[in-house]
């Protein structure tokens, strides 16, 4: 009986959508035209180049991604050039983004669009097919660049979604999926569909915010169920609650002979393929002395405690304590026994390593004397 009484209250809200959907589109594109950001990427149809800003966005906002990509746009200024280009050097440009596997796809999509003679799909299903575009991410593509009629669906197309059409099913769950994707492909015009996903979504990022959605000065307000019975704070909804892991990554900073010691981060852990120094994970805080011996590292006189920082990703909160510890010159392995398959670089080479962004910021904050 549930099915069908939500089966029929989504058809209800695809018909009341398409009746609308003509004032509802040119209201949109009447305010994109006079409030869009001036942004590169909206300059061309380049499928390379909206492809990048767009795997650039993901989990980003715009002022954050924007210098990333005018980076990697004048180092890489087309696939070919990306897909040449060495894994490590695009993890480094990639350094402080966060959600480093973008990375990794991107540079692997590179390789595979290269392979084709630089030339991307033009349809949402051969996107599909590239290592890291999502549905997202490909009808994004394909509209802008292919004039494909696709929609697009984020958090911005959600908030204003459930506010406009008064729909409360929970977005993350895969019933809320559904319906959202369902309603935002029917909405999307056959013409101008590339234009219509951005407008929808800078309105989203600029006008129907999540704290302060400018209710006033709204094209759609007449309409919007949400400005109507007052639930803009409580649409778009969303139950499922992010559990927040805390970690204490104890950080041991190994130096000798003008030279520190780091290692590539390995397995399905954050930070893969980024370099660190000496870890000694704990579920607490433990002692200096404690650190050393977990680390192998005895005798030692010259240790000095740099303090601890907290670092904030989605999931997780990082405890991340540096303790440097300058080796007696001339010996290798046998004075640190549980050093493993990383090696000491000269002070220079590993301040350029890629890097997770809290060992980034330490080196810029706390250099090490050479």
């Amino acid at each position: 009986v549930f099915y069908f009484i939500q089966l029929h209250r989504f058809a209800r809200l695809r018909f009341f959508a398409i009746m609308q959907k003509g004032r509802f589109v040119a209201a949109l594109l009447d305010w994109y035209r006079n409030h869009q950001r001036a942004l590169p990427w909206r300059e061309t149809k380049d499928p390379y180049r909206v492809w990048l800003s767009e795997v650039i966005l993901q989990q980003t906002r715009v002022t954050q991604g924007l210098p990333y990509y005018l980076r990697f746009v004048d180092r890489y200024p087309d696939v070919h050039a990306l897909a040449s280009a060495p894994a490590e050097e695009v993890m480094r440009l990639w350094q402080g983004l966060g959600y480093y596997s973008r990375a990794r796809n991107l540079h692997q999509c590179a390789k595979v669009v290269s392979g084709r003679g630089g030339v991307f799909p033009d349809t949402v299903e051969g996107l599909l097919k590239l290592p890291g575009i999502g549905s997202y991410t490909a009808a994004a593509i394909a509209s802008i660049c292919f004039d494909r009629r696709a929609a697009v669906v984020d958090g911005n197309v959600f908030r204003v979604l459930a506010r406009v059409f008064g729909v409360d099913t929970d977005i993350s769950s895969n019933q809320g999926r559904i319906v959202f994707s369902d309603l935002a492909n029917s909405l999307v015009p056959d013409e101008d569909s590339g234009q219509y996903n951005q407008a929808i979504m800078e309105f989203g990022a600029l006008h129907c915010t999540p704290g302060s959605p400018a209710c006033e000065d709204c094209p759609l307000k007449g309409g919007c169920f949400a400005a109507i019975h007052g639930q803009q704070p409580n649409l778009p909804v969303k139950l499922k609650k992010v559990k927040v892991r805390t970690r204490h990554f104890n950080y041991i900073v190994p130096v000798r002979d003008n030279q520190v010691w780091m290692r590539k981060r390995e397995g399905r852990d954050i930070w893969r393929d980024l370099y660190e120094f000496l870890l000694i994970e704990s579920v607490r805080p433990v002692s200096v002395s404690k650190c050393l011996t977990m680390a192998g590292i005895q005798d030692c006189k010259d240790v000095l405690d740099l303090g601890r920082v907290k670092h904030q990703l989605t999931h997780q909160t990082i405890y991340a304590r540096f303790i440097r510890v300058q080796l007696p010159p001339g010996k290798r392995r046998k004075d640190v026994a549980n050093l493993g398959s990383g090696k000491f670089y000269p002070i220079k080479k590993a301040g350029n390593l890629p890097k997770p962004i809290v060992i980034a910021r330490w080196f810029e904050n706390n250099p090490i004397p050479s």
